[in-house]
């Protein structure tokens, strides 16, 4: 039997935040002095939830605020990417990959004073499966059962292997809830983690308080407010005016040398996981043709586009395979620019002249890249109708549940989603049997076949241009000078709270 223990990992994580701590309580924030057990920090991002429900609604969103600072999972990513402990301290996994052995934390309970057990973990695994509604629910259609053999052992047995279900448990479907505390998720979640929601107030913020009956290491602010912007300028204006401490993400990298000259700020740069996809709904006529695809990649100049509409910033990636993944690739020369290829194209699969329409979400960097799409595509001879859908709301309901688009950009930043995006039954409406093949291959073999079969996938997506990957986003944030604990990478689908601090 395989085992997985992590309490050296664990010690020294939990080492390096008891240091972090000491340095910085009784700091003052920027709105005067105060102890670090008072403290308060507001963020500034852009993307404001629909719900707070991540069972039932879709988009990153909630995941981005509540998971891991909320909502605990059983296991969880690091920076690096690596699977390491949460509500589970230690798992092991018999010799035929399809039994799970979690020994689970003693001391953990939710915000509604009910302690957490195996119990709990049982009623969650079990809960995607007979009680969520979102696309992502499928990734637990692996499980057979789960059970508790004590209050702090759990035992979850899968139908086959899987190399995709320990990781996806460090998703947003890996969320412990407890069996007393669903009953208003969309407005009052209850969790295990190291902060509680206190108060949303819709169209501008949500604000979390430090749940000091915390198991773990307890964080040092007191108080986190998060705060919306739908404007680029309006957001950076917020920082450079001491409404907000932290810029989460950059939406106008134009306007970086305002914060890069001054030494009030930091300014991060690193990876993340968001592939910008220009969108093809594959289910319509026009793109059920090879040849309109590949036109519509190699009529795009992806750096152009790029030095346009994110000043640059980012990387060009070709496929839905970021660098942080085993099996990225670089496939950027499958589609190189080439105008006279693509109108040769369109006109060899009828499709020159024709009108598509490009549904935008009303997010900064969709709306700036539209353009840049349109101009191209219009230069090989394609109409192109631009609309904007309001974001989350509409752009879901249109874009993402009825597929009533023929093109939309969007970022997806869940990780490794390769498989989820490129279905039938997603947005996308894209079903190949063989990049199926690949994909089932890869998610029942060893380490050796996952990575050669997952380069397959990969590649397969980008020959047969299932969509058109405009760029990688890069993770820009800028912050207080003397904020630590913010990520040099955003690789998992939450904003870790709990980590920050000031020196």
């Amino acid at each position: 039997m395989k085992s997985y223990t992590t309490r050296a990992v664990a010690f020294v994580a939990s080492a390096a935040m008891l240091a972090l701590t000491a340095c910085s309580a009784g700091s003052s924030t920027s709105g005067g002095s105060s102890t670090g057990a008072d403290q308060s920090l507001s963020l500034g991002l852009v993307a404001e939830p629909a719900s707070l429900d991540f069972t039932t609604t879709d988009g990153a969103a909630i995941p981005q605020v509540l998971l891991g600072n909320v909502y605990e999972s059983l296991v969880k990513q690091d920076e690096s990417g690596k699977i390491v402990p949460s509500l589970a301290k230690s798992w092991t996994v018999s010799p035929d990959r399809k039994t799970y052995t979690f020994d689970l934390v003693d001391n953990a309970k939710f915000t509604n004073d009910k302690p957490f057990t195996a119990a709990d973990a049982v009623f969650s695994i079990n809960r995607v499966k007979s009680a969520w509604t979102t696309s992502l629910k499928s990734a637990m259609d692996v499980v057979a059962g789960a059970k508790a053999l004590s209050p702090t052992q759990l035992q979850v047995t899968l139908t086959k292997p899987s190399n995709g279900w320990l990781f996806r448990m460090t998703t947003r479907i890996g969320a412990m809830f407890s069996e007393t505390g669903v009953s208003a998720l969309a407005t009052a979640p209850i969790g295990t983690g190291p902060y509680k929601f206190s108060k949303w107030n819709r169209g501008d913020s949500i604000v979390l308080q430090r749940n000091d009956g915390y198991w773990g290491t307890k964080p040092q602010f007191q108080q986190i407010t998060l705060k919306y912007f739908k404007d680029p300028t309006a957001l950076n204006n917020a920082l450079l005016t001491g409404t907000i401490n932290v810029i989460t993400t950059v939406q106008a990298p134009e306007a970086l040398s305002q914060f890069t000259g001054n030494e009030k700020y930091q300014v991060i740069e690193g990876t993340t996981n968001g592939e910008v996809l220009l969108s093809f709904n594959n289910s319509k006529p026009v793109f059920r043709d090879l040849r309109t695809r590949q036109a519509i990649r190699q009529a795009i100049d992806h750096k152009a586009l790029l030095d346009t509409c994110f000043a640059g910033r980012g990387k060009l990636i070709g496929s839905m395979v970021p660098p942080t993944d085993p099996w990225y690739e670089d496939l950027t020369s499958v589609a190189p620019y080439d105008v006279a290829k693509a109108k040769s194209l369109l006109q060899a699969s009828g499709a020159a002249g024709a009108t598509l329409r490009l549904r935008l979400p009303t997010l900064p960097y969709a709306i700036s890249c539209g353009q840049v799409v349109k101009s191209q595509l219009e230069q090989v001879g394609l109409k192109v109708q631009i609309d904007q859908q309001e974001f989350p709301a509409a752009w879901l309901t249109t874009v993402f549940k009825s597929a009533d688009y023929d093109m939309s950009i969007i970022a997806h930043v869940e990780p490794r989603d390769l498989g989820a995006v490129f279905s039938p039954t997603y947005y996308t409406r894209y079903n190949d049997p063989e990049l199926q093949q690949y994909l089932a291959a890869a998610d029942a073999g060893d380490e050796a076949a996952q990575l050669d079969n997952m380069k397959k996938a990969g590649r397969r997506l980008s020959e047969q241009a299932a969509g058109d990957w405009l760029f990688l986003l890069p993770n820009l944030i800028v912050a207080d000078k003397n904020l630590t604990g913010l990520p040099q990478n955003a690789i998992t689908e939450n904003f870790d709270l709990s980590r920050l601090a000031r020196s």
